[in-house]
């Protein structure tokens, strides 16, 4: 594990990885909003994904998220707890007014994703309730290999996740990964399917601790416990 000194927002999530402890709960359940752009026509899924990736870790590592910014109590209070995102969706003119809410925007190619500010479940912005977490489905596409020298979240194919849960679930790889890694800053990250026997030897390389495994807690569309992507 390399030293995190640099990123020290992520400290907690690292500790907790490696030895598996238990998050801590103060009796407030917090999120960090993940809002993905789907005009119409909407980009393609992998670049939507990837731009979710990113953009959930681009808040964490902010020079705002450090120790002595105005985002530090808020993002330390969600890490230190469970790191429960919530994807909604948005165009147009209420894309662009998630853009005044604290938070950061990434792009990936034609797709936009920004991860907003976490806080408490029960005290979010109404412009950011108002948006639909459900209901728009993005076809699979066939990015190709992944570029050589990335890092790639592997999202659990046989699964079949929602946009919005997969948006999700690729926000927790490049955290945990980035937690594992002591990164200080975001990388390209490809976003790929794995099924079959590819998934095997993924699951095996979390194992061998050569591989970042994201377990989902079950409270939507998977059952508790279920790896729902890898990152390597």
């Amino acid at each position: 594990m390399t030293d995190l000194a640099e990123a020290p927002v992520l400290a907690p999530l690292a500790d907790r990885y490696v030895r598996d402890s238990a998050p801590l709960s103060d009796g407030v359940v917090r999120a960090m909003p993940v809002v993905l752009r789907l005009e119409r026509p909407p980009a393609a899924r992998t670049p939507v994904l990837e731009a979710a990736a990113a953009a959930a870790l681009a808040l964490c590592l902010d020079p705002r998220a450090q120790p002595g910014g105005e985002w530090h109590d808020a993002v330390t209070a969600w890490v230190s707890t469970q790191i429960r995102k919530i994807a909604r969706r948005a165009r147009g003119a209420h894309w662009a007014a998630v853009q005044e809410l604290p938070g950061v925007t990434w792009s990936v190619g034609g797709a936009e994703a920004r991860a907003l500010l976490p806080g408490p479940v029960d005290d979010v912005p109404r412009i950011v309730s108002r948006l639909q977490i459900g209901g728009t489905e993005l076809e699979p596409d066939d990015p190709g290999p992944a570029p050589p020298g990335v890092p790639v979240i592997w999202v659990n194919a046989g699964l079949e996740m929602t946009v919005g849960k997969a948006a999700a679930q690729v926000g927790h790889a490049s955290m945990l990964y980035a937690a594992a890694h002591g990164l200080t800053s975001v990388p390209a990250f490809a976003v790929r399917d794995a099924d079959g026997a590819r998934w095997e030897r993924l699951c095996a390389a979390v194992e061998r601790g050569a591989a970042v495994a994201v377990r989902d807690a079950g409270f939507t569309e998977v059952a508790p416990g279920t790896i729902t992507t890898i990152a390597a």
